[in-house]
C-alpha cells in the first residue's frame, strides 16, 4: 500500500524538476535573444521558440516579457553566488580588507558572467520603466550589502573623513560593469587583474 504513494511523491518531485528545467531553459533563450537582437526587438513567441516551448508555456512561466528580465536579473545574482560571498564576509568578521576582497570577488563573478545581462537590462530600462526597476533594484541590493558589512566595522575603520554612505558611493564608483568592461574588453585585462586591482584600491581609498 506504501508504493502508490511513492510513486505518487517520485512524481510530484519530477514535474517540479522539470519545471525547474523549462524555467531555466527559457531564461537561457531569452538571454541569448535579448542580448543578440536588442529587448525591443525579442518577443515571447521568439522566446518560446527558441526554447522549444509553447507561447503560453512561457506567460505561465514568467507573467510577461518584463517578468522575463526581471527573471535574468535574478539568474544572474545567482550565477555570482551570493551565498559564496555572505560565507566569506562572515569568516572575514574580523579583517576588513578580507571583507572588500569578498564583495570584489562577487563583483567580478557577476560581470564576468552575466555582465551582458546587466548591460541589457541597463540600456533597455532607459524606456521600459518596469526594466529600470529591476537594474535599479540591483544596484540598491549590492549597495545595502556594503552599507551592513561597513556598518559593523569598528569606528575608526574607514579613513578618516569619509561616512558609510560615502565609503559605499566610493565602493561603487570603482566596482561597476562600466570599469570591469573598460579593462578587460579594451585593456586587455583578466577578471582574476580586475579582481585583484579591486581589493588592493577599495582597501587604499577607504580604510585607515
Amino acid at each position: 500500500m506504501d508504493a502508490e504513494p511513492g510513486r505518487r511523491r517520485y512524481d510530484s518531485l519530477r514535474r517540479t524538476a522539470q519545471a525547474h528545467e523549462t524555467r531555466a531553459e527559457i531564461a537561457r533563450a531569452a538571454r541569448k535573444l535579448f542580448v543578440a537582437r536588442g529587448w525591443a526587438a525579442t518577443t515571447v513567441r521568439d522566446v518560446a521558440r527558441e526554447a522549444g516551448v509553447s507561447t503560453p508555456t512561457v506567460y505561465s512561466a514568467y507573467g510577461n516579457k518584463a517578468g522575463l528580465t526581471r527573471a535574468l536579473a535574478d539568474a544572474a545574482d545567482m550565477s555570482a553566488d551570493v551565498g559564496q560571498m555572505v560565507a566569506e564576509l562572515e569568516a572575514a568578521e574580523e579583517d576588513p580588507a578580507r571583507q572588500l576582497a569578498a564583495m570584489a570577488a562577487y563583483d567580478r563573478r557577476l560581470f564576468e558572467r552575466a555582465g551582458d545581462v546587466i548591460a541589457l537590462l541597463r540600456e533597455a530600462g532607459r524606456t521600459e520603466p518596469e526594466l529600470a526597476e529591476a537594474y535599479g533594484e540591483g544596484r540598491r541590493r549590492g549597495d545595502e550589502t556594503r552599507i551592513q558589512a561597513f556598518s559593523a566595522w569598528p569606528d575608526g575603520t574607514l579613513r578618516q573623513g569619509l561616512d558609510v554612505q560615502t565609503a559605499v558611493d566610493i565602493y561603487g564608483a570603482l566596482c561597476n560593469v562600466d570599469v570591469y568592461t573598460t579593462l578587460t574588453a579594451e585593456r586587455g585585462w583578466s577578471p582574476d587583474q580586475v579582481e585583484q586591482w579591486w581589493g588592493g584600491a577599495l582597501a587604499r581609498e577607504l580604510l585607515a
